[in-house]
């Protein structure tokens, strides 16, 4: 065949690709860490945590909304399966609310350490719910990542606020029943769809709510506010067009990346350096996902459930 491309160049061209996915999901992870700073940053300026929440969901739609029209197109958020997005929805919000109120009330590298969890409690349900076989190997990941979770929550020795880590926790596992939610309905519905519906129906309830609960704000909390938002926006893009460049495989383990500039926005800014423990507890999670990430390879793989963040 006098047209076939070359093997090597064939190859060449997808480690550019690679390279591209994980550079653009290196800046996703960098825009979460961004947004929890923000985020804290905001509740020590007076913002509930409500607001918060409900401010990151109403300033992230209209990015959303062009990405979409200028990418995948709108035709693409057309759906059959609302009740599904209903829940989704949330099931969304609820964690996302969980996952702010944790990185307010904890050191942001431990908020961000016990998120890693949610792949854990993932695999878990996904043996009740989507009847999936989970092997022993498997099985001793997730022991081993669990082991992990209680070393960063110190029971007997320093104590971090019992409420924030009950939150963390809780966050963690929200973030598990959302990654099962939808691997339950992309047979169906593409990603730009579960991100811009959920997004606007968020962003409705904050329409609804904010004239009711919101309260006065200065520049600062502006600015403040707007920057949740528009991270949170730039991240979920950032995470989606990421899979575009790159399978699953290749991106997810720079999503770790979110400890390191956890920690360093938290020594910058509140000199709160990590503890032992977070580091070893730490290091004990992300272990368990990458080793679970590695027997998961060959398996289908949610690309929703890996572009879709709840926070």
């Amino acid at each position: 065949m006098l047209f076939r491309q070359n093997p090597s160049a064939e190859g060449v061209q997808r480690r550019d690709h690679h390279a591209m996915g994980a550079l653009i999901r290196l800046g996703a992870t960098f825009g979460f860490a961004t947004m929890a700073a923000l985020s804290k940053l905001a509740a020590q300026h007076g913002v509930a945590t409500l607001e918060i929440a409900l401010y990151r969901c109403l300033f992230a739609l209209p990015p959303i909304f062009v990405w979409i029209w200028l990418g995948p197109g709108l035709a693409t958020i057309r759906t059959g399966r609302p009740g599904a997005h209903a829940v989704r929805s949330a099931l969304g919000f609820a964690t996302m609310l969980a996952t702010f109120a944790a990185i307010i009330l904890l050191p942001l590298a431990d908020a961000a350490t016990i998120s890693f969890a949610a792949p854990l409690f993932a695999t878990m349900l996904s043996a009740p719910l989507l009847r999936e076989k989970i092997g022993r190997h498997r099985w001793a990941a997730i022991v081993l990542g669990l082991v992990g979770v209680v070393i960063v929550m110190q029971p007997g020795g320093e104590s971090l606020p019992m409420l924030g880590l009950a939150v963390a926790v809780a966050g963690a596992a929200g973030t598990s029943l959302v990654t099962v939610t939808m691997r339950q309905i992309i047979a169906t519905e593409p990603p730009s769809a579960i991100v811009f519906w959920f997004t606007f129906s968020t962003a409705l309830v904050a329409a609804i709510l904010l004239p009711i609960i919101g309260e006065r704000h200065d520049a600062v909390q502006w600015m403040l506010l707007l920057g949740i938002g528009l991270n949170g926006a730039f991240m979920q893009i950032m995470l989606t067009t990421s899979l575009r460049y790159a399978p699953v495989s290749v991106v997810a383990p720079i999503d770790y990346f979110q400890l390191i500039w956890a920690t360093g926005f938290g020594w910058l800014i509140w000199s709160a350096a990590p503890s032992l423990s977070t580091l070893v507890g730490g290091s004990l999670i992300a272990g368990s996902g990458l080793y679970t990430l590695l027997r998961e390879r060959g398996r289908p793989v949610t690309v929703a459930a890996e572009a879709e963040p709840t926070a």
